[in-house]
């Protein structure tokens, strides 16, 4: 992997927020969940699709903090736009597990 400096690091602008609505994505080409993630006054509401499937449920979505990229453009999903990149790790099995703050972050925080 080639190395970076800072200031490319601070190019991308990940931030918390707490996902305030969770659908499921039947439609797209791999199983994947319709995410609308609050990022508070400054960012706002922002959408994802994401494939995490593996080890969340909508409904167990509702409410938790995750860390996503806000600048990246939005891409389209199939019919659904996805504005930020949520951030996960894949497990030994490839599935992806969500990264988030351990405690309550205010929304739109970044990460340092």
């Amino acid at each position: 992997m080639a190395e970076i400096d800072f200031d490319d690091f601070l190019k991308v602008d990940i931030r918390a927020g707490r996902v305030i609505r969770a659908e499921p994505y039947p439609e797209a080409r791999t199983p994947a969940i319709k995410l609308w993630i609050d990022f508070g006054p400054g960012i706002g509401e922002r959408k994802s699709s994401a494939q995490i499937t593996a080890h969340y449920t909508p409904e167990a979505l509702i409410g938790r903090q995750v860390l996503a990229v806000v600048n990246f453009p939005p891409r389209q999903i199939g019919r659904f736009v996805s504005e930020v990149l949520v951030l996960g790790v894949s497990d030994a099995q490839g599935g992806i597990v969500l990264i988030g703050p351990d405690r309550d972050v205010p929304p739109g925080g970044r990460l340092h």
